[in-house]
């Protein structure tokens, strides 16, 4: 009797955990998965379709150009971020006086809002009056059109998501913080030098961090939104910088084709979820846990 009371009162005490997913999350998502097999546009019923939004989109030219676009900025933007973030994160690791103030300048720009960051980051690249490209005439080199020019306006993208690391950075810092210090004294007893230090030792053991930070970022570059939504309207220039959760977005509440944009969001969780595993896959030989 008292088993079973203390099951009804646990059961109780979830609830509303246990309503908060199945109203917010399970039904949801239940029910994109019926709308992308269906033409629904709100104003209408949905009307089973069966599997034409797919068929669909595999000869949507806009779609693919946006899920190039996408997968390409992640290529070029989780790299990048991971390797800038742990950089910064062994600096911000050394005993110095003030530390604690850098790591809170360095983990700031992380909690601006990412409107107001657009708007700034389109004073900075502005290619006539832009601060950047102001500071690079008078270094005597030539500032490109950042925002106007397909081939850098992607480029534009990646320099800001490496300028906002704050997050991983904090991550990676308490990884550091947590590997043992006799660890060190006997890489310097063998003889190694920093970066023998580094490779044999420091990111060995913070294998475990840079594979869940890569994870998250390869999750949050596929979902990349706002700033290419302010900075770019429309994609532009040229749709280079048409994402496809921008052209989820459009899709959505622009053309209103609920069907069409919920088989875009499968495809883009299925695109996720192959790259997760293929992550996960890949770095099985090469993360260390401890214990392990």
């Amino acid at each position: 009797m008292k088993a079973r009371h203390d099951q009804r009162m646990g059961i109780l005490f979830a609830m509303p955990w246990i309503l908060g997913f199945c109203i917010f999350l399970a039904f949801p998502l239940i029910s994109s998965l019926y709308y992308s097999f269906t033409n629904f546009s709100i104003l209408r019923s949905p009307h089973w379709i069966g599997t034409s939004n797919y068929q669909e989109l595999m000869r949507d030219d806009v779609f693919h150009t946006s899920l190039k676009n996408t997968l390409t900025y992640a290529a070029a933007s989780v790299p990048l971020a991971t390797i800038f973030a742990i950089l910064l994160a062994m600096l911000l690791n050394t005993k110095t006086k003030g530390m604690a103030f850098y790591r809170t300048i360095f983990y700031i720009p992380s909690l601006v809002p990412m409107v107001a960051l657009g708007v700034l980051w389109l004073w900075i690249f502005n290619g006539h009056y832009g601060l950047l490209n102001e500071g690079l005439t008078k270094a005597g080199l030539p500032g490109p059109p950042w925002l106007t020019d397909p081939a850098w306006s992607k480029w534009t993208l990646v320099i800001i998501s490496i300028w906002g690391t704050g997050n991983a950075m904090v991550i990676y810092l308490a990884g550091l913080q947590d590997v043992p210090q006799s660890l060190y004294e006997a890489a310097e007893i063998d003889g190694a030098n920093a970066w023998g230090k580094t490779r044999h030792v420091t990111i060995p053991m913070i294998s475990p961090v840079m594979l869940f930070n890569v994870i998250m970022g390869i999750i949050g570059s596929m979902q990349t939104f706002a700033l290419p939504y302010v900075m770019f309207p429309g994609g532009a220039p040229a749709r280079s910088t048409y994402f496809f959760s921008m052209y989820l977005y459009d899709t959505a509440f622009s053309y209103q084709r609920m069907g069409y944009a919920s088989a875009m969001g499968w495809i883009m969780f299925g695109i996720t979820l192959v790259l997760t595993l293929a992550a996960l896959k890949l770095s099985a030989k090469h993360v260390h846990y401890e214990g392990g």
